[in-house]
């Protein structure tokens, strides 16, 4: 338990970035989920391939942005979705 006013200003502050952080993870988790299951479906089009995957890169660069992932993780996790779209609509 804190032992100061400011210790227990910092606990809070700190649970509220913990619940905001985790909201954010899950959802840019989700957002990553849901464009590899549109790749996974038949009868997806090339259009709303490229449009879904600028949605999620611009949420993986948001997150970065905001420290919530590292840069690199951000620049891998895009190259790796960009070599799977490329994959499905070349093969």
């Amino acid at each position: 338990m804190p032992n100061s006013r400011s210790a227990e200003k910092a606990l809070r502050q700190s649970l509220v970035r913990r619940e905001r952080n985790r909201n954010r993870r899950s959802a840019l988790r989700t957002r990553i989920k849901k464009f590899r299951a549109l790749l996974e479906e038949d009868g997806t089009t090339q259009e709303s391939a490229d449009q879904q995957f600028n949605l999620v890169k611009k949420s993986i660069d948001q997150a970065a942005a905001k420290h919530l992932i590292h840069k690199n993780t951000a620049s891998r996790t895009k190259s790796r979705l960009a070599a799977l779209k490329k994959k499905t609509f070349t093969s």
